[in-house]
């Protein structure tokens, strides 16, 4: 069975989490916690800990997540379809 990088040539696949509201948070709120996010993953005690936990931390804007999300849908969307995965 070929790898995937055979298949499919610059594929690649990793995990991520990300913290998310309801779509209809107010953008205030989405904006105090995405600071607060963002001010937590720059203390160099966080990234340590992150790092010893074999992650990479990938701070963003609302904006820049949204982006994020629908190029990860994007790109899985083509491995379903290629794969003809179906939903049981």
């Amino acid at each position: 069975m070929p790898i995937v990088a055979d298949v499919l040539p610059g594929f690649e696949a990793s995990q991520w989490y990300a913290l998310c509201a309801p779509k209809k948070t107010p953008a205030d709120i989405v904006a105090t916690i995405n600071q607060t996010v963002l001010a937590a993953l720059a203390d160099p005690k966080m990234k340590t800990r992150i790092a010893e936990l074999g992650g990479v931390p990938m701070p963003m804007t609302p904006a820049e997540f949204g982006k994020f999300t629908a190029d990860e849908t994007e790109k899985w969307a083509k491995v379903i379809k290629f794969s003809g995965i179906k939903a049981e």
